[in-house]
């Protein structure tokens, strides 16, 4: 039910900058984690940045300080702010909720990706 569309990819120079965009069906307070994944040309999906209800980030070491992880309640959306863009941050980007179920299992809701290609 719930659906999370990213958006704001494309094509970008190394040093350049851009902002992923989730947007999502569902009041982006009900997750009690969002996350922004990547997957790079032969190599398996990784975690980019996570945020959690009170405000947490955390970052994976090739991104901090270039990347931020922020939300909008108002616009129901997620964001990934990237900065100093290399050619290395090529990937696909995906945005991923979770929300604790009664029963003690997680839900988790994906996006389809936005392609992020940065050039030399």
């Amino acid at each position: 039910q719930v659906q999370l569309v990213e958006s704001g990819g494309g094509l970008v120079q190394t040093g350049g900058s851009l902002r992923l965009s989730c947007s999502a069906s569902a009041s982006i307070a009900s997750f009690d984690e969002m996350a922004w994944y990547r997957r790079a040309p032969g190599k398996l999906r990784a975690m980019v940045a996570t945020l959690n209800q009170v405000g947490t980030t955390k970052y994976t070491d090739p991104v901090k300080g270039r990347f931020a992880i922020s939300r909008d309640y108002a616009e129901r959306s997620l964001y990934l702010q990237m900065n100093s863009l290399k050619a290395e941050d090529t990937a696909i980007y995906y945005c991923r909720g979770k929300i604790a179920n009664e029963d003690g299992t997680f839900a988790e809701y994906w996006g389809q990706g936005t392609q992020v290609t940065v050039s030399s």
